[in-house]
């Protein structure tokens, strides 16, 4: 498996044993999966921040409830509600 060389802290070098003896897993998956969660985490940061700026525009939150709406109206499908 081709591989890289990343230079970290000896800090981090220990925290990421420690993190793998304690999952029983390797060094490489969790380096792995906080990548991941990371990637995940700046994402949902991104689109709270998107969210955030559509609230304090009038018009655009307007036009967001608008389509929510719109939307709301065609997930039934023509079927009756309880």
């Amino acid at each position: 498996m081709p591989g890289a060389t990343v230079r970290i802290s000896e800090r981090s070098r220990q925290l990421l044993r420690e993190l793998a003896h304690n999952t029983d897993t390797t060094m490489q998956s969790v380096i792995e999966h906080a990548l991941l969660e990371y990637k995940k985490r700046l994402f949902w940061d991104q689109a709270e921040r998107d969210f955030s700026a559509i609230r304090d525009d009038p018009k655009a939150w307007n036009e967001e409830i608008a389509e929510r709406k719109a939307w709301d109206a065609s997930l039934m499908d023509g079927l009756e509600a309880d």
